[in-house]
């Protein structure tokens, strides 16, 4: 037996500072322009640009207060300098998840 996975409609709440309540949106959708930008790198197998967004992403994610960006990241970057298309591929579809299911509340 394995552990189910979430459905994409199972909200994610994640408290962000009031302080970033100007820029947290614009990040997020700077975030799924990354998947689609990701997945074109993907097929044309631009391990490069993958693991320049995995960079950013990692170095990113957590200063706005999206640990799992970070942790999304971080993977992808250390698979493209790999070429692992596959451990790509997962990352890029948990990204999407996500930013899905994201609901961002401000404290």
């Amino acid at each position: 037996m394995h552990a189910s996975q979430p459905e994409p409609t199972d909200q994610l709440t994640v408290e962000i500072s009031r302080d970033l309540e100007g820029i947290v949106p614009i990040f997020l959708v700077n975030r799924e322009k990354d998947v689609r930008t990701l997945r074109e790198a993907l097929v044309k197998q631009d391990f490069r640009t993958v693991q320049t967004l995995g960079h950013r992403m990692k170095g990113d994610g957590g200063g706005f207060g999206f640990d799992r960006i970070t942790e999304i990241g971080a993977v992808m970057e250390r698979a493209a300098k790999l070429e692992d298309c596959l451990t790509i591929e997962q990352h890029i579809a948990q990204l999407e998840n996500f930013l899905k299911r994201v609901i961002v509340v401000y404290r």
